[in-house]
């Protein structure tokens, strides 16, 4: 019996049983393609155009509708849906494309929302309400951050002012101590705390929120400060996401053909070394996979079409090794002397192909449109997992095997 053997038996036993337990708890359990977003052509959403209307004080300008693009991708993106886009569209039109948003109005109520914050003492806020000149204690141009919060049960929006509107706040609650101070966004009392102690801190909070979600958005709005032009809804399009569905089941289907396919090409082919691949794959779908849930990436149909075609890639890596491999068998060597050799004469063919592939992918990333960008992320993503799956992965498994003396019938193994 080879030294080693029974440690190396125990060792791959391991291995697989880990394997196969993750595969049955990220596949089943708790899938984890089901924590990866879907773009708007899989699961649907809203699209919106904004079109800028002049008024005396903000009127359509070039700089202006800029700004506005700048703001409103801003507060989209902080909703948290992925795949947010914000185009112009002409001179004065802005286009906003939403995927899977539950709440369109509510939405809407975020992109297009003035973000206009007061501080008013009574005699103030009467003078706004009739119309009249009127001084703001503190505004939203006085704000450093607003965020959203749980304060003794209730929701929330947390504010802190900067040195200037802190000591404005300072002086106000000194001189209204027993009087309320207003809380006006957007032309709308939202609340009205008493003063009861003079506050230095430059920290004020806004109550009144249904939800986290609702003061949220509060926030967003608040820290994404005013809009500079009016805006108006000309246009929303309602997204189906039934076509995203039928072509996701489709590709899904085409993704199980593909890698059953090569399974029983490597399988038939390279014996032994293509199970040793076949697990090497199924570790590379899985880490691919994680990748882009940990990384936050969304999920579309030229993306899935990317993580078909790096399938291929991946076994590509493997092909070019045993190749090697059985080219060192040919000549007589150990089976032992042959994988180290195969592997180190195919690394540099391995880099070669990984490498300009990945330089393929970055041009597209750079120059592309949303949606070749996503095509090229699970592309950059499938080579890097690939290389690590093919160079290390198969590399440590068929060391392993030797050890156990498994993989000593080169015939039976590699097909020689």
């Amino acid at each position: 019996m080879p030294a080693g053997r029974p440690s190396a038996l125990l060792t791959l036993f391991l291995v697989v049983a880990v394997v196969a337990a993750a595969v049955w708890y990220f596949g089943f359990e708790r899938p984890i393609l089901e924590s990866i977003k879907q773009g708007e052509d899989l699961r649907g959403g809203i699209r919106v155009v904004l079109e800028g209307v002049d008024t005396p004080h903000a009127p359509v300008t070039e700089e202006n509708i800029a700004k506005a693009v700048e703001i409103i991708r801003f507060r989209v993106d902080r909703l948290g849906v992925g795949e947010t886009r914000v185009q112009r569209l002409g001179e004065n039109r802005i286009l906003v494309s939403l995927p899977g948003i539950a709440d369109p109005d509510q939405a809407l109520a975020v992109i297009g929302r003035t973000a206009l914050l007061e501080f008013l003492d009574d005699a103030n806020l009467q003078r706004k309400l009739d119309g009249l000149p009127y001084d703001a204690i503190v505004t939203g141009a006085d704000l450093k951050e607003a965020r959203p919060a749980i304060e003794r049960g209730r929701f929330v929006v947390l504010l802190a002012f900067n040195p200037e509107g802190t000591g404005k706040f300072a002086d106000a609650t000194a001189r209204l101590l027993g009087q309320p101070i207003h809380i006006v966004m957007d032309g709308e009392v939202v609340q009205s705390p008493v003063v009861r102690d003079h506050i230095t801190g430059g920290n004020a909070e806004i109550t009144g929120y249904e939800s986290l979600e609702a003061a949220k958005h509060v926030a967003i709005v608040l820290n994404s400060g005013a809009l500079p032009v009016e805006l108006r809804v000309v246009q929303t399009m309602a997204v189906s996401a039934t076509l995203g569905q039928d072509s996701l089941e489709r590709s899904k289907v085409a993704a199980i053909m593909g890698v059953a396919l090569v399974a029983g090409y490597m399988l038939l082919y390279y014996r032994g070394a293509g199970l040793v691949a076949n697990f090497s794959l199924t570790i590379y779908l899985f880490l691919l996979l994680g990748l882009l849930a940990g990384l936050g990436a969304v999920l579309t149909l030229p993306g899935i079409a990317g993580i078909i075609l790096s399938v291929g890639m991946a076994v590509d890596a493997n092909v070019i090794v045993f190749e090697r491999i059985r080219e060192e068998l040919k000549l007589g060597k150990t089976v032992r002397s042959a994988i180290d050799a195969g592997f180190s004469r195919a690394l540099r063919a391995i880099l070669d192909a990984n490498v300009t592939t990945l330089i393929a992918a970055v041009v597209l990333y750079r120059f592309g449109s949303d949606r070749i960008r996503g095509f090229a992320v699970t592309v950059s993503l499938g080579i890097l997992a690939s290389m690590f799956t093919a160079v290390v992965i198969t590399r440590y498994l068929l060391r392993l095997l030797v050890r156990a003396d498994l993989a000593r019938n080169t015939r039976l193994f590699f097909g020689v």
